[in-house]
């Protein structure tokens, strides 16, 4: 009898969360099958600009603080695709190509662009500038640890030898970091990237 007692309450509790789970395969079946038809089954002479991350990767827990001190958590910009570079505050040449042709590829898609957030992670103390703040205004300039980013932004061979500065990387609205372009990408090749996967996504 205690047993029959038990297992009645864990039906019900079952039951009751029964919608979550399927609200939960609802919003993951979209997004799964969307990137195995456009991974898996590519229309003919389609390729990518951008380098795909294999396997994917979760983002995890980071130390990371706004210029003003304030502690950032990068999962909450989960739902929405984000563009992200690596960087020092003084932001030379490099780096501010970087953050133009993140500003131009999320103009450009339109009416999609409020789907895309764009983030600079600086990797050292040093203060930055008005002027760069103002130019690329919407940017979220975050203060990150060149070394807990490693293990998160490694790069395979043969690009394995390249700086974390030298890309600029895709998150998607699960979380995962799933795509890298070139520090000298094209941001028109960069917009074909993201406008398929604007297409193939229902959420995001």
């Amino acid at each position: 009898m205690s047993a029959i007692r038990h297992s009645a309450p864990r039906r019900e509790h079952r039951r009751r969360l029964r919608p979550l789970y399927l609200l939960a395969l609802a919003c993951l079946v979209p997004v799964v099958t969307s990137y195995l038809v456009y991974y898996l089954f590519p229309p003919s002479g389609r390729t990518n600009y951008g380098v795909l991350i294999d396997p994917q990767r979760a983002t995890p827990l980071l130390a990371l603080r706004g210029l003003d001190g304030a502690a950032f958590d990068l999962r909450a910009l989960q739902g929405r695709w984000v563009m992200l570079s690596v960087d020092h505050a003084q932001c030379l040449d490099r780096c501010r190509s970087k953050l133009w042709n993140m500003r131009q590829v999320r103009t450009a898609t339109g009416k999609e662009r409020d789907r895309i957030e764009r983030v600079l992670l600086i990797v050292d103390d040093a203060p930055t500038t008005t002027l760069m703040l103002r130019e690329f205004e919407g940017t979220h300039f975050l203060r990150a640890s060149a070394v807990e980013l490693a293990p998160f932004l490694t790069l395979a061979p043969p690009e394995g030898g390249a700086a974390l500065e030298d890309c600029i990387w895709l998150i998607d609205p699960l979380g995962h970091l799933m795509l890298r372009w070139p520090v000298a990408a094209d941001p028109s090749r960069m917009k074909k990237d993201i406008d398929r996967l604007l297409r193939a996504s229902r959420i995001g």
